[in-house]
């Protein structure tokens, strides 16, 4: 008798386990650095336009994923707003990409409470979140002239450091 319930309990086991890993969808592949950049089409919140990555060949890019509600995204949005202001007529396009899902409206109030200001977009679709493997916020990817992933940061950052700001613009040559 211990026999055949052990016997049951295997092949309840293999069964459960098979089930899983067949119902498991296989992970698609994320942005990687050093390979190219995933191609995001998302929608300026201030004009509504379409922006797509492909169209920033050229520039070094900043994109990064955050939202209102983060505490991390708020210490780091003024460090955000100097580094742009800095790139202004340099080849740097910022890319802040909120995850909000109040969207325009929720955007529009926090930075009118707060004086913050972003180039900011949204993605309503969540496609860009799942091709850069976002697993939180902030999350920032910085993507070079030709449209390679060169680095993720993961948490907030000073993006108005002498070492950041160099690195960017050593991107920039």
């Amino acid at each position: 008798m211990r026999r055949i319930t052990c016997l049951i309990l295997a092949v309840f086991l293999f069964t459960l386990t098979a089930c899983t890993k067949a119902d498991t969808p296989k992970p698609s592949a994320v942005a990687q650095e050093k390979s190219p950049a995933p191609e995001v089409s998302v929608v300026s919140i201030a004009n509504g336009s379409t922006l797509k990555l492909s169209d920033l060949k050229g520039k070094v890019v900043l994109l990064n994923f955050w939202a209102t509600w983060c505490p991390p995204c708020r210490e780091e949005i003024p460090s955000m707003m100097k580094l742009n202001s800095f790139m202004a007529g340099k080849p740097f396009q910022m890319v802040a990409l909120s995850i909000d899902e109040g969207g325009k409206k929720d955007i529009d109030a926090f930075f009118k409470e707060t004086g913050f200001f972003l180039p900011t977009y949204l993605d309503a679709s969540g496609t860009s979140s799942k091709s850069y493997g976002v697993t939180g916020v902030p999350e920032s990817f910085i993507i070079d002239k030709q449209g390679v992933l060169v680095k993720k940061i993961i948490g907030g950052f000073a993006w108005d450091s002498p070492e950041a700001v160099s690195f960017i613009e050593g991107l920039m040559k």
